[in-house]
């Protein structure tokens, strides 16, 4: 291959480039669009939702939550708790405080546990809406626990413990 050919081939490239970009731009003046300040068509999004996690805002669909549970997952996760917690009626505190009748209970009301500065402070009741955002990421729900269990991610175990635990009380609170 002589230099000539060499020539005609990176002249071919370059007037490809040229072309290319030079249809864009000027198309670009040709058919100039502003953009609008505002959206013109706005999609508003309705949630249905039976209740807010009260620390982070996030609003939470807690029957659909709780519909992705089964009782046997529930059994299976709870061996995670099991080493810190008991859950049979009369049960004995361990590390952490006896969780029989947790759900619909005070927040530290177990007057033969010793609980964090911060869960006493707390002053809440456990419902379906705040066991889940604990149980997801203790540490960040309640600053200041003593819990060092790092947190359910998959909500499909966090519906499962909370339908387990509600079992386990005199009064298991309704489902929503």
């Amino acid at each position: 291959m002589d230099s000539f050919e060499i020539n005609k081939i990176v002249a071919a490239v370059l007037v490809v480039f040229l072309v290319v970009f030079g249809i864009g731009k000027i198309s670009d003046i040709i058919f100039h669009v502003e953009k609008p300040n505002t959206s013109a068509y706005k999609v508003e999004v309705s949630t249905v939702s039976s209740g807010q996690d009260a620390n982070t805002g996030e609003l939470v669909d807690i029957s659909a939550l709780l519909a992705m549970g089964d009782l046997d997952h529930g059994k299976n996760v709870w061996k995670k708790c099991s080493a810190c917690h008991s859950i049979k009626k009369g049960g004995k505190n361990k590390i952490g405080p006896a969780l029989y009748n947790v759900l619909g209970r005070n927040v530290a009301a177990l007057g033969d546990y010793k609980y964090s500065k911060a869960f006493v402070a707390y002053g809440k009741t456990w419902t379906f809406e705040q066991m889940n955002g604990f149980l997801k990421k203790p540490q960040a729900y309640i600053k200041g626990t003593k819990m060092a269990f790092a947190g359910l991610k998959k909500e499909k175990d966090r519906a499962s413990i909370l339908l387990f635990m509600n079992q386990y009380s005199d009064n298991p609170l309704p489902l929503p």
